[in-house]
C-alpha cells in the first residue's frame, strides 16, 4: 500500500508532509532560504548587460538560452555593503508569478529539509534588512535562516520595467 502525500499550505509556503524544502543562500554573514518550488536552476556569474534608468538594484540582464531575464543584486535590494563578485558568487534563477528572474548572491550553501514549525513569522522590530521581504525566520540547530518572501524582493511592476 502506497504511503499518501499530505500537502498543505501554512503561512511559510507550501509545505509535502508538514516538511519544506528551501534553496539556501548567503548573502555577507546571514544565511537566506527561498522555495525550492520557486527555483529554476543556479548558475555562475556571468557578464551582465546594463539596462538604462532600471531601479539602482537591477544589474542588468542576461540571456540565458536565448531568454532575456532581469537580474537583481540582492545587496543593492537589501541595502547592505557591496562587494566584488568572486568564484563562489551565484546568479539563483527564480520564478515569481510566472516572471523568471535572477538574483545575485554571495554562494549558494544546500539544500534544506525543515519541519515547517521551525519556521516562525518575522519579528516585528528587525534590524538590517527590510522585514517587508522575510516571510519567516527558520530555527536550526546552531542558526538561524531568513526565509524570503519572493514577491516581495522584486514586484511585477518593477520587473515589467525591466523586462
Amino acid at each position: 500500500m502506497q504511503k499518501e502525500t499530505t500537502i498543505k499550505q501554512d503561512g511559510a509556503g507550501l509545505a509535502v508532509n508538514g516538511e519544506l524544502q528551501l534553496v539556501s543562500f548567503n548573502i555577507g554573514t546571514e544565511e537566506f532560504g527561498v522555495d525550492i518550488l520557486k527555483v529554476q536552476e543556479i548558475n555562475r556569474m556571468v557578464e551582465i548587460t546594463r539596462v538604462p534608468q532600471a531601479p539602482h538594484f537591477v544589474e542588468g540582464v542576461i540571456n540565458l538560452r536565448g531568454k532575456v531575464i532581469p537580474i537583481v543584486d540582492l545587496r543593492k535590494r537589501f541595502g547592505l555593503e557591496l562587494k566584488e563578485h568572486d568564484k563562489n558568487t551565484r546568479i539563483v534563477v527564480v520564478d515569481i508569478g510566472g516572471n523568471i528572474m535572477g538574483m545575485i548572491v554571495d554562494s549558494v550553501s544546500e539544500v534544506l529539509r525543515l519541519p515547517a514549525n521551525t519556521i516562525e513569522p518575522p519579528p516585528e522590530i528587525v534590524t538590517g534588512i527590510n522585514s517587508e521581504y522575510i516571510k519567516g525566520v527558520a530555527k536550526l540547530e546552531d542558526r538561524l535562516l531568513i526565509f524570503l518572501d519572493l514577491s516581495r524582493v522584486i514586484d511585477a511592476e518593477e520587473l515589467a520595467s525591466v523586462a
